[in-house]
């Protein structure tokens, strides 16, 4: 029974049915008498609203009504409010601007929604959409965060100077100015990271009903967790979280953007109620570049103190991040609290002070991008240490191995106040070291040359703060014939929870996966749910799951002392059966459920304690065509540390897209405004890269297991780790192989044949 249970390389369950065509996503659901809506968007930037004439649009064919948001602000939808706020290092309040469904006076961006449009096919929205008039002043943009902040800038907002959005801070700075003052050498680097748009293979879209007999809205939507979507909707809407059901199917991608309240979301449950018929809208490709939420978008200035042995003093720095022109649910928190707090990395910093300021530009909505905020501080702290490895001679591997935190020393509590439990990052750099051959680097060096390619070898060492958001519950059902169902609040999209969960369950119930069922995505029938995010869904949801398993036993232990007529203190649980100590008497889960009147229930909340911290080492070898500035990925290999592993092949599966991901940031995916006007420019798959399998490369992956010791499961998190650790290492080993101190990111063709011919 234990093949299948935790540590097992089991195949997903999951995949039978999505390899078969079985799998069910929101564009596959159509509900009857269903209309459809296309949402009519700016083409400009920064603009102010003079007209919108709609009347030839309502008279054409299949249009059953069009509304804006006047519309929608009459029946008292209200603004969808951003869901963390930070202080001004003053103490003064953030900037909070509105942010109607649909614009109203003005627009801010590409493809802010003006206008949306119910039809009787999509077809005849979008032909009606060509008949709306409408009458916009264009004014001056801004899209760089850079020049957004500057004096005489255009202004995204009027009520805040130099589009500031907050001004914030994280550290000792005296002790920080101290050590600098104390210092023997100074390390300064100033870098982007640049902005990314998620591009989930799946787009999002809604199927939004308002039923008149019972007063309920419901919407099917592709989601991270109905539960926090049910809450955001029902606070814009004006109702109650009970007036409206949000259901998710499978889920094809998400990858953080797909947590957040849309317009989209609000607009159909709006449209359904007025019209009285069920409302369909499903992006397409080139509107998810314009409408979902990216990520990153930093520029940063940062500074490392050094004494003579190269040993970390203090570190300074300060970031200037895009928010876009409104601020999505967790906007804030990424560069503040989820990013900043990682800025220590796996090093003995003492004094550390960050300055973050963010600011509103004319673009879309920055949010969580895989990482949310950890890739971010990873690439900062992993570049200025690889500049201080070279410019005090010591090298990448040396300067982190008098750097790191040793094992001896945890737990760790960094200068940003986070407390790491465990951790072997000593271990992890010296294991990718080996395995990685960095000692035969040069001698493939010299092949690559006489090919008239360079070579180069970078590292990185990532550490990430997982496994937030507080409790998650699981409720397990014995069911009268014997089978589980096990009622979940997180959110599959594509990691393959379902059989992860099965796993866990076999582990402490001893019952096979064929007699296990997972439900999710169902604000009616599970009760309570954090979602999917932040690498907390096995960790948190697994704990949730252990505990409940426990409870079930427990309860029907006691049921089965009942049933045999013994003392219950006597019986022992096994693989589904209740054995009574030094007799042959025995009776089984199953059996015990068809004696039951009813299924036996149980519902556990698990809460972390503190966040987990996954970690480890990549290093990356690659080739530069001198050429044509043609970069190749030539071997790749990861050390990390997840603590306990539930399914090795899953987590590799993991890994290998989370690098995916991470090499896409480094050298290809480059989101690039027009200065003048804040067109996108790269505004599908035509201008924007996306790395392609033959771009990639098999990963040679090994695990450093610490077990986690604030988690029931002693497991630490996974799903963003290789998006981590991937542009640092890559970048890196770029400027390895140019001899360079910096690139930004993404290190195009032209970026580097223009580097290499620079002389």
């Amino acid at each position: 029974m234990n093949k299948f249970g935790i540590g097992q390389p089991v195949l997903r369950d999951e995949d039978i049915r999505f390899i078969s065509g079985k799998g069910l996503y929101t564009g596959d659901i159509s509900l009857t008498n269903q209309t459809y809506m296309y949402v009519l968007r700016s083409n400009v930037s920064n603009g102010l609203i003079k007209s919108l004439d709609i009347d030839d649009a309502l008279k054409s064919s299949g249009v059953i009504n069009i509304f804006l948001g006047k519309d929608l602000r009459e029946a008292g939808i209200k603004d969808m409010p951003t869901n963390f706020k930070a202080k001004n290092k003053d103490g003064s309040d953030m900037y909070t601007p509105e942010r109607p469904a649909i614009a109203i006076d003005k627009v801010r961006h590409v493809g802010d929604p003006i206008a949306i449009i119910i039809a009787e096919s999509i077809e005849q929205a979008k032909n009606a959409s060509e008949l709306i008039f409408a009458d916009i002043e264009e004014i001056a943009s801004v899209t760089s965060c850079n020049e957004a902040i500057k004096d005489n800038s255009p202004q995204v907002w009027e009520g805040t100077k130099n589009n500031l959005c907050f001004d914030w801070e994280m550290g000792e700075q005296d002790k920080v100015e101290d050590a600098f003052k104390k210092a023997d050498s100074i390390v300064e680097i100033e870098l982007i990271n640049n902005r990314i748009v998620p591009n989930s293979m799946e787009t999002r879209g809604a199927v939004a009903n308002f039923n008149k007999e019972d007063g309920r809205y419901e919407l099917s939507c592709s989601s991270q967790g109905v539960h926090s979507l049910r809450d955001r909707i029902s606070n814009v809407l004006n109702i109650e979280p009970s007036e409206i059901r949000v259901i998710t199917t499978d889920v094809g991608g998400g990858f953080g953007m797909k947590i957040f309240n849309y317009p989209e979301y609000i607009c159909s449950l709006f449209a359904s109620k007025i019209i009285g018929r069920p409302v369909k809208w499903v992006s397409d490709r080139s509107e998810a570049f314009l409408s979902d939420t990216h990520g990153r978008d930093h520029v940063t200035k940062a500074k490392l103190a050094l004494d003579k042995e190269g040993i970390f003093l203090g570190i300074k720095i300060d970031t200037v991040a895009n928010m876009g022109a409104y601020l999505s649910n967790f906007a804030i928190f990424i560069p503040t609290l989820a990013g900043t707090a990682m800025l220590a990395g796996c090093y003995k910093t003492p004094a550390i002070y960050v300055n973050v300021k963010g600011v509103f530009t004319n673009t879309p909505a920055i949010d969580a991008y895989r990482g949310a905020g950890r890739p971010e501080a990873s690439f900062v702290i992993e570049r200025l240490v690889d500049v201080a490895g070279k410019k005090s001679g010591l090298g990448p591997i040396e300067i982190r191995r008098r750097n790191l935190i040793p094992s001896s020393e945890m737990p760790y509590k960094t200068a940003l106040n986070h407390t790491y439990d465990t951790g072997d990052f000593i271990g992890n750099m010296e294991l990718a070291v080996k395995d990685s051959d960095w000692q035969g680097f040069k001698d493939r060096a010299k092949i690559s040359k006489e090919n008239n390619k360079i070579r180069g070898i970078g590292l990185s060492t990532y550490i990430e703060a997982c496994s937030g958001g507080g409790p998650e519950e699981a409720t397990i059902i014995l069911e009268k014939n014997g089978s589980i169902t096990l009622h979940i609040g997180t959110q599959s999209n594509g990691q393959g929870h379902e059989t992860a969960y099965k796993q866990i369950l076999c582990e402490y119930l001893g019952i096979g996966p064929e007699k296990m069922t997972v439900i999710q995505g169902d604000s009616d029938v599970i009760a309570f749910g954090a979602g999917t995010g932040g690498s907390r869904s096995v960790p948190v949801g697994g704990a949730a799951i252990k505990v409940a398993s426990e409870n079930i036993i427990n309860k029907t232990k006691s049921l089965a002392a009942q049933k045999l007529n013994i003392d219950e203190s006597t019986l022992e649980y096994k693989e589904g059966i209740f054995l009574a100590e030094g007799t042959n008497l025995t009776i089984s889960l199953e059996d015990l459920a068809k004696d039951s009147n009813e299924p036996i229930k149980i519902s556990s909340q698990w809460t972390p304690p503190n966040y987990t911290f996954p970690n480890g080492c990549h290093i990356c070898e690659l080739e530069v065509d001198k050429d044509t500035g043609q970069i190749e990925i030539k071997k790749y290999t990861v050390v990390d540390d997840f603590g306990l592993v539930i399914n090795p092949n899953m987590l590799a599966g993991q890994v290998h897209g989370g690098i995916a991901q991470g090499i896409g940031q480094a050298i290809y995916e480059n989101t690039v405004y027009d200065s003048e006007n804040g067109q996108l420019l790269s505004g599908s798959f035509m201008d924007y890269a996306l790395p392609r399998a033959e771009d990639l490369i098999n990963v040679d992956i090994r695990w450093n297991m610490v077990p986690c010791e604030t988690n029931l499961l002693q497991i630490k998190g996974a799903g963003e780790a290789g998006a981590i650790g991937a542009p640092p290492a890559v970048i890196n080993a770029l400027v390895n192989a140019l001899n360079i101190e910096h690139i930004d990111m993404p290190a195009t063709p032209n970026k580097v044949w223009s580097k290499l011919h620079s002389n």
